[in-house]
């Protein structure tokens, strides 16, 4: 067991690194300015309106087939189980002011779902990526509405503030509605293949772009670590240990990694992601903590560098 544990963790943080080090590039780039904001913005403009949607498109069309995963729908709404466990932990070490606090829900409870997500399946699974990337699809087809409803009001210190429907049927989340129910209905047959080329084509550098984004987005943060560790490490124990903790157990306690191992890997690394990098978009625009939301986040990404291979040595350990 100890020597499967060590493997799956070299393995993983080998993975991992490669990720990051780009992250560190893009994100020096960001600080020495030899990359602007707006060049960012039309950077992460063109990533989020054309890459990610014609990637998520392109692979449920070709590879969902609700007759080999007849439970599906488990998957979306295991995103809402999960930032529902991360709040209802949250009120508890947050307490009793809670809120005053709330902000601070959003980080513990919302995580990067396809940015950081993404990049390591493709280096974990080279051979099994299409079936990777599709279950993530499944997965934030849940969790982007929560993000920009759930997570935007936390964030936001307007209680009368409501998420705009632009915001809840952004692309991603549409090409993602739109294909499931293209292959539910049978609809898919009449996309002329063409089309679905030209898509899977454009998607294809999707995972490139979105890890050179991730770095910027965390390059581009105001951050003040020492003020704040107290909070970073209230939100990294929900976000990064307890969460995860409890994904392992229940999915230890099942048999679901006999016939959908990738599926298991997946629920566990989105479980032990970092905090959304959207939260710092949002605590921008609402000029709300975005110093100690920053501080949280950068925090989080490098104790992720360790907690992700842990869990996922741990997770092989036990599966042996």
């Amino acid at each position: 067991m100890i020597d499967i544990f060590i493997n799956s963790f070299g393995t993983t943080f080998g993975a991992i690194l490669p990720i990051f080090l780009i992250a560190v590039v893009a994100g020096v780039l960001i600080r020495k300015n030899a990359l602007t904001a707006e060049q960012l913005k039309a950077l992460s403009a063109i990533c989020i309106r054309v890459l990610l949607p014609c990637l998520i498109f392109s692979n449920i069309i070709k590879n969902f087939d609700p007759g080999q995963l007849r439970y599906w729908p488990l998957i979306p709404l295991t995103a809402f189980l999960m930032v529902g466990f991360g709040i209802s932990i949250s009120c508890f070490l947050f307490r009793p002011n809670l809120r005053a606090n709330k902000y601070l829900f959003a980080p513990a409870s919302i995580q990067n779902a396809a940015y950081i997500i993404l990049p390591l399946g493709k280096m974990l699974y080279p051979d099994k990526f299409d079936e990777f990337a599709m279950y993530c699809f499944l997965y934030v087809l849940g969790i982007s509405p929560i993000l920009w409803s759930v997570g935007k009001y936390l964030v936001s210190a307007k209680e009368n503030e409501n998420p705009s429907l632009r915001q809840l049927l952004n692309p991603p989340f549409l090409a993602n509605v739109i294909a499931v129910f293209m292959v539910l209905t049978g609809l898919k047959r009449f996309m002329p293949i063409f089309v679905l080329n030209s898509a899977q084509l454009m998607g294809s550098a999707t995972v490139p772009v979105a890890t050179f984004l991730l770095g910027a987005s965390l390059g581009s943060v105001s951050f003040n670590i020492n003020q704040h560790l107290l909070d970073a490490g209230k939100v990294m124990l929900v976000k990064l240990i307890l969460l995860p903790l409890a994904v392992i157990t229940v999915l230890a306690l099942t048999d679901l990694h006999v016939d959908f191992s990738v599926l298991c890997v997946l629920l566990l690394l989105q479980a032990s992601s970092p905090p959304a990098t959207a939260i710092i978009i949002m605590a921008k625009h609402y000029d709300e903590k975005e110093v100690e939301l920053g501080s949280i986040l950068l925090l989080s990404y490098l104790a992720c560098i360790i907690t992700i291979p842990f869990w996922i040595a741990l997770w092989s350990a036990i599966i042996g």
